[in-house]
């Protein structure tokens, strides 16, 4: 969403709002003032002839049942329509115009009840299609003594012609609404267009210069020291800084892979050689063993020992050679071939080789269903890897305890969880255990190894697209959780 719009859009919701607003207090202001004064002068008719019928009673028992009754009134040229029902007669009596027009007004089943509880209210209704403004009063009176209701009086005014002025000013007031803010979110997107050309510009430039890999050039700006010429300035000088940042560091990684490359391929050949000739002396002397014509039995097995530890050696180097291959491919961005890996058989097979590693924590493995039918486009030997390196990781940190290995699913993910209960690491070092040759503080120099492993592991991850979720506490172990994309094709 461009700012552009976003302004515009801002610009005419708090339009729209206080169009909104407005509209409705002078809809219910007029609306109330204007049903105001009728309502007033329904309640003071209705009132008045109250006080007219009370005032008519018969004083005897029979007199005060059938003498409630209207006065005799020309109601014909007037708006107000009166109605008097008799409670013990269950009769009605009407005024002169509601006879004229052979009208009843209506008499809500729980009127007596609301009269009751409000003395007396307003009521709109429909009679004959004509809206109608009703007003209910209570006629009491004393009957043996007794007070209790005699009637119910009913004013009533036709409301039609203020309903049709009600819904025309409403409509009125939308449509003028609707318009208003149309005109004005027109008006707002051109002159939001004139307000930042300036920044469409330096955007233009900014892009041109990120598009060439020239970062000597610069945004040309003539203008004046407003907030645009700053901007352009500020752009200006963090392309300054960044183009000195970005030489230090392509010398820098141009001196790191010529490390690596040369490194590398000048120990493969003499590593080679040492093993092969390790592997062939360490034959010879088991030959041998059995004759002394050669050497005595001591230096037989100080000779072997030291083959031992040229052969660790060697293996421990071949070992960093070929992480450092790894990690000198995905800095020259090297390609991974993928294809696609059922990773049941795949886990099925790193766990049992797992058994064979050296260690000395109890193996646990989780049930695999969760796999079946799981396929990740990726590359079969990279994946054995990366579990390969958090179970080692595992045993060389869990010197007693148990390392568990477990597997779920969710939505278009497998999850891989290697735990284990070693001696963890503190929650400062998290953020660092994926940098190359980094290891926490707790475990250097007691443990062997590079530094390299979970700077590869994170590499494999980020390549096949998935994540790695890590929880640690020191001295109580470590849980590494593996989150990898797949799909689960319906098997045939």
């Amino acid at each position: 969403m461009s700012l552009r719009f976003r302004l515009t859009l801002w610009y005419s919701g708090i339009l729209a709002l206080t169009m909104l607003l407005f509209g409705i207090v002078l809809y219910f202001f007029l609306n109330y003032f204007l049903y105001d004064q009728i309502r007033q002068d329904v309640k003071r008719e209705a009132g008045n002839t109250s006080q007219r019928i009370q005032k008519s009673f018969a004083l005897s028992q029979k007199g005060l049942v059938v003498d409630l009754e209207l006065e005799s009134r020309d109601f014909y040229s007037t708006n107000m329509f009166l109605q008097l029902y008799n409670v013990t007669l269950k009769t009605f009596n009407r005024s002169n115009n509601l006879q004229l027009y052979d009208l009843t007004l209506p008499l809500a089943k729980d009127v007596v009840s609301r009269l009751q509880n409000e003395g007396g209210f307003f009521e709109k209704t429909k009679v004959l299609g004509q809206d109608f403004l009703i007003y209910h009063q209570a006629i009491i009176g004393k009957v043996d003594g007794q007070t209790q209701l005699l009637g119910i009086l009913q004013a009533a005014v036709p409301i039609g012609s203020y309903e049709r002025t009600s819904v025309t000013l409403r409509n009125t007031l939308f449509v003028w609404a609707f318009l208003t803010i149309i005109v004005a979110a027109s008006l707002g997107w051109f002159l939001s267009r004139k307000a930042l050309q300036p920044i469409e510009r330096v955007i233009d430039a900014a892009n041109q210069i990120g598009s060439g890999d020239d970062l000597e050039k610069r945004i040309l700006y003539d203008g004046p020291l407003d907030e645009i010429g700053r901007l352009t300035q500020t752009i200006n000088g963090m392309l300054s800084r960044i183009q000195i940042t970005y030489l230090e560091l392509d010398e820098a990684y141009r001196a790191q892979r010529r490390f690596v490359s040369d490194a590398s391929h000048e120990l493969r050949t003499p590593l080679t050689t040492i093993r092969g000739n390790v592997d062939l002396l360490e034959k010879m002397w088991k030959m041998t063993s059995g004759s002394t014509e050669l050497s005595t039995p001591e230096q037989m097995q100080m000779s072997l020992e030291a083959m031992h530890d040229i052969a660790g050696e060697a293996q421990r180097m071949s070992r960093l050679v070929n992480d450092l291959l790894a990690l000198a491919r995905a800095d020259a961005g090297g390609l991974m071939e993928k294809k696609p890996v059922e990773m049941l058989p795949l886990v099925q097979e790193v766990v049992r080789r797992a058994q064979l590693l050296e260690h000395t924590a109890e193996w646990c493995v989780g049930e695999l269903d969760d796999l079946e039918n799981a396929i990740v486009q990726g590359n079969r030997d990279y994946l054995q890897q990366l579990l390969f390196i958090f179970i080692e990781n595992a045993f060389k940190y869990t010197p007693a305890g148990m390392v568990s290995f477990e597997v779920s699913r969710t939505h278009n993910f497998i999850g891989i969880q290697i735990a284990d209960t070693g001696i963890g690491m503190d929650k400062e070092d998290i953020p660092y255990i994926f940098d190359r040759f980094y290891r926490a503080d707790l475990s250097r120099g007691l443990t062997a190894g590079t530094g390299l492993g979970l700077s590869i592991a994170k590499w494999i991850i980020d390549e096949h697209g998935g994540s790695v979720e890590v929880t640690t506490r020191k001295d109580e172990g470590s849980t590494f959780m593996i989150w990898l994309p797949a799909n689960f094709p319906l098997p045939v």
